[in-house]
């Protein structure tokens, strides 16, 4: 299993509703911090993989908002592949504030589809080769 985590995403006023809450729409863009910066860390990089014909669009989403976060708090985004991708990859996510609390649970599932035709594919083998070492057995 492939494990990451962002650290110090700080919550702007921007991004509270009228409440002074993480407005819920704001979680979706959370989780695409955590999926970029967790490939990033793999030195894997969505614009590459774009400039080589392979985009991955969102399929499905999903969220659990257990605790509000506010304005000002510091969110530590925790990413977690469980399974090496094919077609997709689903990324699960754990949002906690500076206290450690959690706050928000939720995965997407992104697809691999290339540019010129919209077909989908498999993950790329550049990928897969930064992946294969979190999901290999360790004896």
């Amino acid at each position: 299993m492939f494990v990451y985590e962002v650290k110090g995403i700080r919550v702007r006023y921007a991004d509270t509703d009228q409440m002074g809450y993480v407005y819920y729409g704001n979680y979706a863009r959370y989780y695409e911090i955590g999926r970029v910066e967790a490939l990033r860390s793999l030195d894997f990089h969505y614009k590459a993989m774009e400039d080589e014909g392979v985009m991955m669009p969102v399929y499905e989403s999903h969220s659990r908002y257990l605790k509000p976060a506010r304005y000002d708090d510091e969110l530590n985004i925790l990413v977690k592949i469980e399974q090496l991708p094919g077609v997709r990859v689903r990324f699960f996510y754990e949002i906690r504030n500076q206290t450690n609390t959690l706050l928000n649970t939720g995965d997407t599932t992104l697809v691999f589809q290339r540019m010129d035709n919209g077909k989908l594919c498999m993950a790329p083998d550049k990928l897969l080769e930064k992946l294969k070492p979190f999901f290999e057995v360790k004896e």
